[in-house]
């Protein structure tokens, strides 16, 4: 395999997860008796250009089907992320009446809705139909196709280009990153500003996620691999801003090359840090696999000894990055009997791989767990606040990342 960036030989694993099947690939009772589709789930890091990716194995089409089941709008920490996020970029590059603004992988229009409210066109590019109904019905134009460069062509073609593009954690999940960014350029103004938001790797490496790798995200991101991109296809990332969401992401400001916007020192002085913490050094991805492995362990280690104390452990979210942990450990319903996930999409259905059944939050009361089990720990303290009763009635929950913690 070669770096799908700048083509050289990848010989490097940082990370390797075994088999696993896709993470959001939910399972109806009648798929429980048809085979599973498992594929490898292994990182390489290439020394060159120092993107980090999954080796290639599992198909865009495979992973995003149309009954993919993903929605933004499940999360009420999310929706205010994205309102203050169009209020904030309204205000600061003056959308009004006549601007265009696009959004690649618009999910169910829960970042759109809010430009539509305040009389600012949209347009939402997404390729899965469950989502794409969902943004539609608040009545925010969709294009259902995959985002590339053939696209962003047409687009600019027709007299569509944007004064701003947006994507919020769609740039990890694209398959062919150089043809993604050479649609950005093709679709935007010449005024035009590109935001993209992806968890940070600094933050990853740091934090030990491992958890968020899963076959539905091509790449881990750092802003200098970011900005080698960019400058690949013709733009610059001109601002950074650092974000607590998913455990530690970035939102990067990009624009043509020739724009005369200055690039902010944010920008070199973050790329700066990502040196100094060696991410640009193959020995610092040398030892992720153990602490990887110590985080599994401790999670199954917590699993078993609840189970012959005779305690109850149920999980809440049904979310990728609980799939892939689960499916690492080998979790199976005999130590984690059901997960709770508010997504109506999710809810009747079962965990890949795991086959654990997926209920309403609704249940959860009738239940009563001696543990709860938080499995997408970046929203752990909404997840806390909506089930205060639960606590104060005695259930205790619980994160496996960083590493074990019981409140």
């Amino acid at each position: 395999m070669k770096c799908r960036h700048c083509g050289s030989p990848l010989e490097n694993t940082f990370l390797d997860l075994g088999y696993a099947p896709p993470s959001n690939a939910y399972l109806s009772e009648a798929d429980l008796g048809n085979p599973e589709l498992y594929y490898p789930l292994k990182i390489m890091v290439c020394t060159t250009c120092w993107l980090v990716q999954t080796e290639d194995y599992a198909e865009a089409e495979d992973l995003f089907s149309p009954e993919y089941a993903y929605f933004s709008s499940t999360s009420s920490s999310w929706l205010a992320h994205a309102k203050a996020y169009a209020d904030a970029m309204t205000e600061r590059l003056g959308l009004g009446a006549e601007s265009l603004v696009i959004e690649v992988a618009s999910n169910d229009g829960y970042l759109l809705r809010n430009f539509v409210e305040s009389g600012i066109p949209c347009l939402g590019i997404e390729p899965t139909d469950s989502t794409a109904d969902a943004a539609e019905a608040l009545g925010i134009p969709v294009m259902r196709e995959f985002f590339g460069a053939s696209l962003g062509r047409q687009l600019a073609g027709e007299g569509r280009q944007a004064d701003l593009v947006v994507g919020k954690n769609v740039y990890a999940h694209v398959p062919d990153i150089n043809d993604f960014t050479a649609g950005l350029k093709a679709v935007l103004k010449a005024t035009g500003t590109v935001t993209l938001e992806f968890p940070h790797l600094m933050r990853l490496l740091e934090h030990t996620q491992f958890d968020t790798v899963y076959h539905e995200h091509f790449s881990y991101l750092s802003l200098n691999t970011v900005s080698r991109i960019f400058e690949h296809a013709g733009l610059r990332v001109f601002d950074v801003e650092e974000l607590p969401t998913h455990g530690g992401s970035l939102r990067i400001f990009g624009c043509h090359d020739d724009d005369p916007r200055a690039t902010a020192e944010s920008v070199t002085s973050l790329i700066k840090e990502e040196a100094t913490r060696g991410l640009q050094t193959l020995s610092t991805y040398a030892d992720f696999q153990g602490r990887a492995d110590q985080v599994k362990n401790a999670l199954l280690n917590f699993l078993l000894k609840q189970k012959r104390k005779g305690k109850t452990v149920l999980a809440y979210g049904a979310a990728a990055k609980g799939n892939t942990i689960l499916n690492y450990a080998g979790v199976k319903p005999d130590l984690l009997p059901l997960v709770f996930d508010a997504a109506p999409a999710k809810q009747g259905k079962f965990m890949p791989g795991s086959h654990i059944p997926i209920l309403s939050p609704a249940e959860l009361d009738r239940h009563k767990p001696d543990f709860l089990l938080i499995l997408p720990w970046n929203i752990a303290e909404e997840v806390k606040q909506q089930n205060a009763a639960l606590e104060a009635s005695g259930t205790r929950f619980v994160t496996a990342l960083p590493e074990l913690a019981v409140s």
